[in-house]
């Protein structure tokens, strides 16, 4: 009798867990809908980490509309980024099943995350570290968050903040701040060169400085701005309106 009572006061607890998560993340990006994200759990771990090697916390964010970006960036984003993000629902399964099989073979050197999975990443979940099992754990969570943000949030806003909450650099995220840091202008005034040099610097922002290329990285900004010509344009706010 007590054997009952306990696994189902366990099932009442799990019950209400789920409840309370399911409620508060769908509130979660319905509000983020509407509001800027100005901060992310990937900002706060940076700055425990610097804190814990005995560094002054660098932490440089300023959010900036979609609107007063220029219309290079988002197409230099999906150039390098994800060429089917104006195609795809949150998931690329061609790119997955291509990375399921590398993994398989044992060649695996790349991602298979839409710009859609980055943000959910980004804004509402935790690195996992190497753990498998809570590694696994988390890709659900990052695909749930990530079907939720493609039924509440248009292409726009996902792109938008996926470029304000980006790292970009030590201690720098978004667009704005790169701008600012490595350019010494608004994120507005960015031309199209700088803004394929700042995409080509997303996979490792914190190896690859948009302000100091390499003569790789000059290499990989051309094969950017070769594949913007096949993006075309990024359908801003405005042409929709």
């Amino acid at each position: 009798m007590k054997s009952k009572k306990f696994f189902s006061s366990i099932g009442n607890i799990i019950k209400w867990m789920l409840i309370v998560f399911l409620t508060g993340s769908i509130l979660l990006v319905f509000i983020y809908r509407y509001i800027p994200v100005y901060a992310s759990p990937l900002m706060f771990i940076r700055a425990y980490e610097q804190v814990s090697r005995g560094e002054q916390i660098r932490w440089h964010h300023e959010w900036v509309p979609l609107e007063e970006m220029p219309s290079d960036m988002p197409v230099a984003a999906i150039a390098c980024e994800d060429t089917m993000f104006l195609r795809h629902h949150g998931f690329n399964w061609e790119v997955i099943r291509e990375v399921i099989r590398e993994y398989r073979a044992g060649n695996c050197t790349r991602g298979g995350s839409t710009i859609s999975q980055q943000v959910a990443k980004n804004v509402f979940l935790f690195p996992t570290g190497k753990n498998g099992k809570i590694a696994l754990m988390r890709k659900g969570v990052e695909a749930y968050f990530t079907v939720l943000i493609e039924m509440m949030w248009d292409k726009q806003r996902i792109m938008e903040v996926y470029l304000n909450t980006i790292e970009m650099g030590d201690g720098i995220y978004g667009l704005q701040a790169v701008a600012h840091d490595h350019f010494d202008r608004d994120a507005k005034d960015l031309t199209r060169n700088q803004c394929a040099m700042i995409a080509i610097t997303f996979p490792n922002p914190l190896v690859m400085n948009s302000a100091a290329p390499t003569a790789n990285m000059y290499k990989r900004q051309s094969w950017c701005l070769w594949f913007m010509k096949g993006v075309g344009h990024f359908p801003m706010r405005q042409e929709n309106d």
